[in-house]
């Protein structure tokens, strides 16, 4: 037998729901077990991702290349094919099993990452960021659908939270890790030439992250994969077609498909509307590329909020009632607008606080590696952590926990991190780096959790795929933003340190934005949770409840 569902086409129903694997089920040992490897998962995600901020200085001498490259291949050229490849993979992780993407997407990630050790020019180097950030689209929004069927919806904002804590944990290391090999390869090998196969130390320390990540995703396909729906009694069923269901995601994101897309799918009076926001992104990222003279850094993200645009479209024509369960809602818009634009400052000082301390300060890389890792990874964890158990613990109190723990990162966020930029003590400049991932490290689990509890069983991973690709519109603009106007600053006279530091300051203006959007959230996010199975049936979709 087969039904036509919300998804968009027929699909086969089994006669029994999707079981998922053999002696799964909500909380115990086993359910904590799988968050510890994937807490381990987003540890090499995020040492990956990260090891270029401590390695920029290196990078810049031998290539020969500025800050702000340095922030579009920290930032632009990995997050634009991040957000865009996060949806399609997210449609897989809603529609396959998601134990099985995240080992393949580890294992390519760890080996774009090797690559990079052996890259010889920026142009390289940015390919190999591309190649990174795909293969990392595949992990977050899986492991967030997976997690919130092992845990039950009380305890699912600390879970998530002690999840994300990884992106600190990664960091830390990746940043001591980066500074350590580096220092020792150059200490070891003072002429490159002499050292094995010609590697620079930034390079070695590419090699040094990369591999192991290989062995990872072995450990992750052992794990077992979880009934969709099981941690709050709802039934969802097997997708027949998964692969099929993802190339037609894809061919919905990615230009100049697109078109042809939505063609197929609604004719001509939404291609017209199409190309019209194809025309006006095109000029706005000409003026853009005209103003600052960077080619690569509009250009991306030209593509990518395109991409994005057109993904939306055909979403809702594809797929109406997860469309209407994400963007015919307030709440859900304002949570993936208000939370995702803290990171535009938080993605800035992870990019830019090593380089900081490497200028300002006159520290050695080894040193900043050592404390400033440790600071990400410590700092991180307990902010993070901190967190989702508050956001957990007041929500029987108040709906919008989420949201005033949110509000208090960013309200201590802003003196702590001028208290950093200001001072000229390098001991308090590090015990204010400690307290400044404290701070931003808090809101982080309590994102997720909110976009998750918006949406359906079956909408999770697209959602959260969505969120994510909103976050890493701040990672392709604070990072690529803080180093063009360091340039500028530079370019002027000023010490390169000064110049950084001011740039960093005027970023924290930003975290007005967010502000303002989870201050909306705060009116609707309660009646929209409350009536999320209603609102799902109005939109069409089949709600059964076990």
């Amino acid at each position: 037998m087969s039904e036509q569902t919300a998804g968009g086409g027929a699909t086969e129903r089994p006669a029994e729901p999707d079981s998922g694997a053999p002696g799964t089920k909500v909380g115990g040992g086993y359910a904590a077990y799988v968050t510890i490897v994937l807490v381990i998962v987003y540890v090499f995600n995020f040492i990956d991702r990260q090891i270029v901020t401590i390695l920029a200085e290196e990078i810049k001498a031998d290539l020969g290349i500025s800050d702000a490259q340095i922030g579009f291949l920290y930032g632009t050229a990995f997050a634009v094919f991040y957000a865009i490849f996060g949806i399609p993979l997210g449609k897989l992780a809603d529609t396959w099993t998601r134990k099985n993407l995240i080992s393949i997407g580890v294992s390519f990630w760890s080996l774009m990452t090797a690559l990079s050790g052996t890259a010889r020019s920026f142009t390289s180097l940015a390919a190999y960021r591309i190649g990174v950030g795909i293969g990392e689209a595949s992990a977050s929004p899986a492991a967030f659908s997976m997690l919130s069927d092992y845990f039950p919806p009380r305890l699912r904002a600390t879970v998530l939270s002690i999840y994300s804590s990884g992106i600190f944990i990664g960091a830390g290391i990746g940043i001591f890790i980066g500074g350590w090999v580096v220092d020792g390869w150059n200490n070891a090998y003072p002429d490159p030439a002499l050292a094995p196969f010609g590697l620079k130390g930034w390079q070695a320390a590419y090699f040094a992250v990369g591999i192991p990540g290989i062995l990872m995703a072995l450990w992750v396909f052992t794990l077992r994969e979880p009934r969709r729906g099981m941690s709050e009694g709802l039934v969802s069923r097997e997708h027949p077609h998964p692969f099929r269901a993802t190339w037609q995601e894809l061919m919905a994101v990615l230009p100049p498909f697109t078109v042809l897309t939505l063609a197929r799918a609604g004719g001509s009076r939404v291609v017209r509307n199409n190309l019209i926001a194809a025309a006006v992104i095109a000029a706005a990222s000409w003026g853009l590329v005209l103003l600052t003279e960077d080619l690569a850094q509009w250009l991306a993200l030209g593509i990518g909020t395109y991409a994005a645009f057109s993904w939306v479209q055909a979403l809702g024509l594809r797929d109406p009632a997860v469309f209407a369960m994400m963007f015919q809602s307030r709440a859900f818009i304002y949570t993936i607008i208000g939370f995702p634009t803290i990171s535009i400052v938080t993605y800035a000082f992870a990019a830019w606080t090593p380089p900081l301390f490497l200028r300002l300060h006159g520290v050695s890389a080894a040193e900043a590696g050592l404390v400033l890792g440790l600071s990400a990874a410590v700092a991180g964890w307990i902010g993070i952590t901190l967190g989702g158990i508050v956001s957990d613990k007041l929500k029987p109190r108040t709906g919008n926990a989420r949201i005033y723990v949110a509000l208090t990162s960013i309200v201590t966020t802003v003196p702590v991190a001028l208290g950093l930029l200001m001072t000229d003590n390098l001991i308090v400049a590090y015990v204010l780096n400690f307290a400044l991932n404290v701070t931003t490290s808090s809101w982080v689990g309590a994102a997720p959790t909110t976009v998750n509890d918006l949406v359906l069983p079956r909408m999770r991973a697209t959602a959260s795929a969505f969120y994510i690709l909103m976050a890493t519109v701040g990672l392709a603009v604070g990072p690529y933003a803080v180093g063009q106007v360091s340039d500028v600053l530079t370019a002027t006279g000023m010490e390169s340190g000064d110049a950084l530091r001011t740039s960093l300051m005027m970023s924290v203006s930003l975290l007005v934005i967010p502000t303002f959007f989870l201050l909306l959230l705060r009116r609707r996010l309660i009646p929209e949770e409350a009536n999320r199975l209603e609102r799902a049936r109005a939109a069409g979709e089949p709600v059964e409840q076990a």
